[in-house]
């Protein structure tokens, strides 16, 4: 039976656009934990049962977070099922990004084209994919998803259905076009079947921790904040281009709206908070600027 439910859940949700990858796998491992104690309907304890399981405070935090949307839901229609609290602590702070310095982006770059050669095109796919990110702030998915059907007339990107199940038009400057194309013109002298953009060695999507790994290695070579404690990560080129963004903003209540909503239409942010945060990655930036967002944010009013 809770098999079924957590089935009819997540279909249900996937219609409304949410991808669900990693919620439908877990619930699924419940439903089996559930299931093989004899329950028919969500237990708090059998729910805080299996998410002590889990080898990290966030990770039991996500798994009874999941449990309990489930059980919601659920408990709409039939109250039998109980629904937990959520024991375990989440992630209170949100880790503050590294904001490349233009230089260190630039270093960055060539670093990549300086990468052991393991296959013909990896240091044209790394050079590319690094400024293709630093320059349109696109998410690392995003970027290793982009396929030849993508490259829309006139410097477009066509981003698919992304984070939150909605595409988007991402206009690239002519510079970066004009890169963009240099590398294609390597890129279709492959004779290989995938349509990725950027290949593996084994010319197929190249996968998102091959990426992270590389990156480092390109940090290195790069000698980006060596003596920083956390490593710098690819995504923050993402948090460095909303950042370099925001400070081209004027103060003026007007221009605040209109650069907001903007630059989260142009990251595929849902909600306009999510760009609002990055005023506070770097505290520098004017605060005449976070005090009029926040009064869009808010629907106050700023002076």
């Amino acid at each position: 039976m809770l098999t079924a439910h957590v089935e009819r859940y997540v279909s249900l949700r996937q219609t409304l656009g949410f991808k669900l990858r990693s919620v439908a796998r877990l619930l699924r491992a419940f439903a089996r934990f559930a299931v093989a104690r004899g329950d028919a309907h969500i237990r708090t304890s059998t729910a805080v049962a299996w998410a002590t399981e889990a080898p990290s405070p966030i990770a039991r935090h996500i798994r009874l977070r999941n449990v309990i949307h489930l059980a919601r839901f659920l408990r709409a229609e039939d109250a039998a099922h109980e629904v937990p609290s959520n024991l375990f602590p989440g992630r209170t702070v949100r880790s503050l990004p590294y904001i490349y310095a233009p230089e260190e982006v630039a270093r960055l770059i060539e670093a990549a084209g300086r990468l052991p050669q393991t296959y013909p095109l990896q240091r044209d796919v790394y050079t590319t994919l690094l400024g293709l990110i630093a320059a349109t702030g696109l998410r690392v998915s995003e970027a290793l998803d982009l396929r030849f059907d993508d490259l829309q007339p006139n410097g477009v990107l066509l981003i698919r259905r992304t984070k939150f199940g909605k595409s988007r038009l991402v206009p690239l400057h002519p510079t970066v076009a004009d890169a963009l194309e240099r590398y294609l013109d390597r890129r279709r002298q492959l004779p290989v079947i995938d349509d990725h953009l950027f290949l593996s060695r084994k010319n197929r999507r190249v996968p998102s921790r091959t990426v992270h790994y590389t990156f480092l290695l390109v940090v290195q070579l790069a000698g980006v904040a060596p003596t920083r404690p956390r490593p710098c990560r690819i995504h923050d080129l993402r948090h460095t281009f909303a950042t370099r963004s925001l400070e081209q903003c004027s103060a003026q209540r007007a221009a605040v709206s209109r650069h907001f909503v903007a630059l989260a239409t142009y990251l595929g942010h849902t909600d306009i908070i999510h760009t609002y945060w990055y005023l506070k990655a770097t505290p520098e930036l004017m605060t005449d600027i976070a005090a009029a967002a926040e009064a869009l944010v808010t629907g106050g009013d700023s002076t």
